[in-house]
């Protein structure tokens, strides 16, 4: 138990730095941590939970590049596609479903991170960012992956690194709230997990600060390596975790 414990909180400490510092990917990073000690169900839940007060912290303390015309799209796709992650949750394949996650990630990260000049795509207007919102808001209703496709998405449209903080912090803050709200009404969220909680809150929030902190002197260059850099290792880690249950279940 006291094991379970020290690995919730040293995922909440590392995830909470690098949601402060890039504006997303708490689940993403937790999750390499949790997946190897807690049900996907719990999992998944602290997952939203820590996203959720991570992005709380991060929108007091980092305001810039708001634009709500840009914003709405993604919200209001990503309003429409949670309720189908959380239908989706109790029937989903964790196993498979992160394998894929993180093959995306591990393949396609890595090629734009190397590409000397990424293609900016102008195409698709406001219907494009809703339906980026809608997958981004299934991912999340799954386990709080919601930053993933919308940061890849806003890296692509070639947006400023305050104008894309803006976007994933605020959708992802919009979309968690909702997640956490359905977790709570349908059952989700249940008693013993409030000590998990509890453990998650503290250890996230000092390294929180810290990585928004570092995140105002960094350049528009070195951030995008950043969060190219962090959705590669995230998705590695989201393989190392999948794919060995994957091969003993085949074999």
């Amino acid at each position: 138990m006291e094991s379970m414990y020290l690995v919730v909180a040293l995922g909440a400490v590392v995830a909470g730095f690098v949601q402060g510092l890039s504006g997303f990917a708490f689940g993403l990073v937790a999750m390499s941590f949790w997946a190897w000690a807690l049900d996907p169900r719990l999992a998944a839940t602290l997952s939203v939970f820590g996203a959720l007060l991570g992005q709380v912290v991060a929108a007091v303390t980092v305001r810039r590049g708001f634009d709500l015309k840009r914003l709405l799209p993604f919200v209001l796709g990503g309003l429409a596609g949670i309720p189908l992650g959380v239908a989706l949750l109790p029937h989903l394949d964790m196993d498979r479903f992160k394998a894929v996650l993180g093959a995306l990630l591990v393949l396609w990260c890595p090629a734009m991170l190397l590409a000397r000049r990424l293609p900016r795509i102008s195409a698709g207007g406001r219907v494009a960012d809703g339906a980026v919102g809608l997958a981004g808001g299934v991912l999340g209703g799954i386990g709080g992956f919601t930053g993933t496709l919308p940061t890849l998405w806003c890296t692509l449209r070639g947006y400023d690194k305050d104008s894309q903080r803006a976007v994933i912090q605020n959708f992802n803050l919009s979309m968690l709230l909702v997640t956490m709200g359905t977790y709570l009404a349908t059952g989700i969220v249940t008693r013993e997990m409030l000590p998990l909680f509890a453990v998650v809150a503290p250890a996230m929030l000092v390294p929180t600060l810290l990585g928004a902190r570092l995140y105002k002197g960094i350049s528009e260059a070195r951030f995008r390596q950043i969060v190219l850099g962090l959705l590669t290792a995230s998705g590695a880690g989201l393989l190392a975790s999948s794919v060995p249950r994957l091969l003993e279940r085949m074999a």
